[in-house]
């Protein structure tokens, strides 16, 4: 049994790895783009009508998307002032009960909301209104609920390694 459950926490650890990974790169056009604007706007006095929108949507992207892997790295913020004493069972059922009734319905109101809104995006085939550029938002909307499924499965890998831990006072 230990062994099937190492085995789907290993696969969605994967699953965060990797899309951690894909979406880091996500920086790079960022870079570009701002750097691009502060060179048009204060060396040829030539500002862009674009790199705003390329900016909110590109970071707002690599934040949402990189969620996940925060959450498999354990960079989330976490009150420690108690829970770095207490011991691996504790912690493992403290953690495995926050998941569980916090976590979880949480994460899928997000999901189920997201992808409401990212699906009438679609549908009106969304454009912002915050520029003269006027740049399509579906593709920038369908971001929320994947990033919510992304960490619901990486939740379910955390909840896992939390539960054993309850249960066998070990880590997974």
């Amino acid at each position: 049994m230990a062994e099937r459950v190492r085995a789907v926490v290993r696969a969605l650890d994967r699953v965060a790895q990797w899309s951690g990974w894909l979406f880091c790169w996500f920086i790079v056009p960022l870079v570009v783009a701002i750097t691009y604007e502060v060179f048009a706007r204060y060396l040829f006095n030539a500002p862009t009508i674009w790199s705003f929108d390329v900016a909110y949507m590109l970071y707002g992207s690599h934040f949402m998307l990189g969620a996940a892997y925060t959450l498999y790295k354990g960079g989330h913020i976490r009150t420690d002032i108690f829970y770095m004493n207490w011991s691996l069972r504790t912690r493992g059922l403290v953690d495995a009960s926050l998941y569980l009734f916090f976590f979880f319905p949480g994460m899928a109101f997000f999901f189920w909301m997201g992808l409401q809104e990212a699906l009438h995006s679609w549908d009106i085939r969304e454009v912002s209104d915050q520029s003269a550029w006027r740049p399509i938002l579906y593709p920038f909307k369908t971001v929320i609920p994947i990033a919510a499924l992304l960490l619901i499965l990486q939740g379910v890998s955390e909840f896992l390694k939390s539960a054993y831990a309850a249960l066998k006072g070990r880590a997974l």
